[in-house]
């Protein structure tokens, strides 16, 4: 998709498509709104297969609900959840840099690591946002049990 022209998608471009997995399609995009203001973002969406199912979207929505209270710097916003046609979709801040598994594949294609003191903060950083979300209450005081299931290289974003 990185040569064809912007694909409109609800109030949205969809720029470039940076990345799938068994869920859903992720791209870079740009927020349009009416005042002619462009934000850069990341929309997440949910493959066909995965849309069709009721129990599946329920459960998006509730993550979005719980998502849009977090509010750490370690942690991307979540900015929108919508559906345009049949396609539902997570907008999210977009954040500028790598992927851990970007960086870990281009130091190993040099041989080398990432050094020692990087590692440590980035873990720290990581263990930071966990704490975080697991520590989080709802505006009562009740505890929204976050538990984040997927913490691998490739969803850890190094910024700029």
């Amino acid at each position: 998709m990185p040569d064809a022209a912007p694909a409109v998608f609800g109030q949205y471009q969809l720029i470039e498509k940076i990345a799938q997995g068994g869920m859903a399609e992720i791209f870079r995009g740009i927020a349009l709104d009416t005042q002619g203001i462009e934000r850069p973002v990341v929309i997440k969406r949910i493959l066909p297969h995965i849309a069709a199912s009721p129990e599946f979207v329920e459960m998006l929505i509730d993550e979005a609900k719980i998502a849009v209270m977090l509010s750490h710097g370690n942690i991307a916003q979540i900015y929108d959840l919508g559906k345009v046609a049949d396609d539902y979709f997570i907008v999210m801040e977009y954040v500028e840099g790598k992927t851990l598994s970007q960086v870990m594949k281009r130091l190993r294609s040099l041989g080398r690591l990432i050094p020692i003191s990087y590692a440590v903060s980035i873990c720290a950083e990581i263990a930071s946002a966990l704490d975080y979300m697991h520590r989080k209450t709802d505006e009562k005081g009740n505890p929204l049990n976050v538990i984040h299931r997927d913490i691998s290289p490739q969803n850890v974003i190094l910024s700029t």
